[in-house]
């Protein structure tokens, strides 16, 4: 069924080791051809486009613990159903749940020298302040740097609230959230340690619009913040930038109710296209379903979602099913620190299945057209991926490297060694949208989504039907995920 034209380098076919020598690897005729096939009728469908629609609508926000991500996941049984998919099931895990209170915008506002309202919202994890709120001068950081060589014996930051100011970078990669995401994650233990009484930091995204971008900060040894931490719109921001650059000191008001409310119940609900010969074998794919309260989250990560489910339904839909189950994870609690990914892979670990997984991917970057294909796989498996890149050329995607990751939701699985793919949208405005009420349907292109879908029918139905071990050989070594 397969030619290979190789001669040095390791392919394991069928449980043979082939060697080659111009190490390039050719599919048969019937692989291209189905594959190709395959992303002609995605080019052409607008399946995924429904998934996303009806889980923005009938569904909306739904923030990991609560009864909207509750709804997600019967939803998701509900539509893997009704596509066709078998072995529908919820895996359940606890969770603690966190949210910012009775409304998605907090009241903060700039008390002198001009007195004004600020488009702000809490970040997840956050504090609240004290019942009747807080009132401070601020002092402003021009940079996250800056707050970190702030003199530690300097007392300049009691009962004060630190302002952080830090631009983002929008770029095609997105390559700029991480640098930018530091004063998010980091900033609140920076700040607490000096005795202030709160933060506020500069969204953390590209928007000009007046949103205030969230996300979840980090917990080091799982310390949680005792003061609020807000994020403030980027024309807010450009407000606070100029009134500090006139030399006037600043003082600001909060009054937030967020907080941690106990444990709660998520969980992942998966789906099956079962392999007609190794159906043991897994090509794992997927998305995750939670979201921000914000916004209705159709980039982050309803398209996604869609994305990856419609794909596996068109491979479904083929006369013959591929040699390998594809398993789709439609991940839960996700942006509150990817605890459905653990979840998954700490019940692989303990069901004995995690070898099973041959390659994963996730789609989880927003909606915007396909433009390369990475990997991180085992140095013999090259020439297989570099096949499939020739074969994804036509919809506009370049070979990249091998040394990324597979998405958020994958970072689990990597670590425990499963074998990556990663088909990189572009992301030049996704941080326009990104945790902000800005993230709705109406910024999908129907086009770019199904030109995503196309690109992971192809890739999904080949991982899945070539009998190639992905993962490296006893003298490779491995690559580490770079995550975001």
């Amino acid at each position: 069924m397969l030619r290979t034209l190789v001669a040095a380098g390791v392919i394991g076919l069928a449980g043979a080791t082939v060697h080659a020598q111009d190490e390039r690897y050719e599919l048969s005729d019937d692989v291209a051809g189905t594959a190709r096939q395959l992303a002609e009728t995605a080019l052409e469908s607008d399946l995924a486009y429904e998934i996303v629609e009806s889980l923005t609508t009938e569904v909306g926000p739904r923030l990991a613990g609560t009864p909207q991500e509750a709804r997600a996941r019967e939803w998701g049984v509900e539509t893997l159903r009704e596509l066709g998919f078998e072995n529908v099931r919820v895996e359940e895990f606890a969770l603690d749940l966190w949210t910012r209170g009775e409304t998605i915008y907090e009241d903060v506002a700039i008390v002198s020298p001009y007195p004004q309202p600020v488009y702000a919202t809490s970040l997840g994890g956050a504090g609240s302040t004290p019942e009747a709120g807080l009132e401070a001068e601020i002092v402003f950081f021009d940079s996250y740097d800056d707050l970190l060589t702030f003199d530690d014996a300097s007392d300049a930051l009691e009962g004060k609230l630190v302002y952080v100011n830090d631009r983002m970078v929008a770029s095609r990669t997105g390559e700029g959230y991480g640098w930018a995401n530091r004063k998010r994650r980091s900033g609140w233990v920076e700040a607490e340690n000096r005795g202030a009484v709160g933060v506020v930091v500069r969204s953390v995204g590209t928007s000009s619009h007046r949103f205030a971008h969230t996300g979840m900060m980090g917990f080091p040894d799982e310390r949680m913040p005792e003061i609020p931490v807000v994020a403030v719109s980027a024309p807010d921001a450009d407000q606070i930038e100029r009134i500090h650059e006139s030399g006037e000191p600043i003082v600001m008001s909060l009054n937030t109710n967020a907080g941690w409310r106990g444990e709660v119940v998520s969980g992942n609900v998966i789906g099956e296209i079962p392999g007609r010969e190794a159906p043991e074998e897994i090509v794992v794919i997927g998305g995750h379903l939670d979201s921000w309260d914000l916004g209705t989250g159709a980039l982050d990560d309803g398209a996604g979602v869609a994305i990856t489910m419609a794909a596996a339904k068109l491979i479904g839909d083929l006369d013959q099913h591929p040699r390998r189950t594809i398993r789709v994870v439609l991940f839960g609690a996700e942006e509150v620190g990817l605890v459905g990914a653990r979840a998954y892979a700490a019940a692989r670990e303990e069901d004995g299945t995690l070898d099973d997984h041959v390659i994963g991917s996730e789609s989880d970057f927003g909606a915007r057209e396909i433009w390369r294909f990475d990997s991180n796989v085992g140095e013999h498996a090259l020439p297989v991926m570099d096949t499939m890149a020739r074969e994804l050329a036509f919809l506009g995607i370049l070979r990249g490297d091998n040394e990324g990751g597979g998405g958020p939701d994958m970072i689990p699985l990597q670590y425990a060694g499963v074998p990556m793919a990663r088909l990189a949208q572009n992301g030049e405005d996704y941080f326009n949208y990104h945790h902000t009420p800005d993230d709705t349907l109406d910024k999908i292109d129907e086009d770019e989504l199904a030109q995503n879908v196309a690109a992971w029918a192809m890739f999904t139905y080949m991982a899945a039907e070539l009998p190639v071990d992905f993962r490296p050989q006893d003298d490779e070594g491995t690559s580490e995920d770079e995550a975001n």
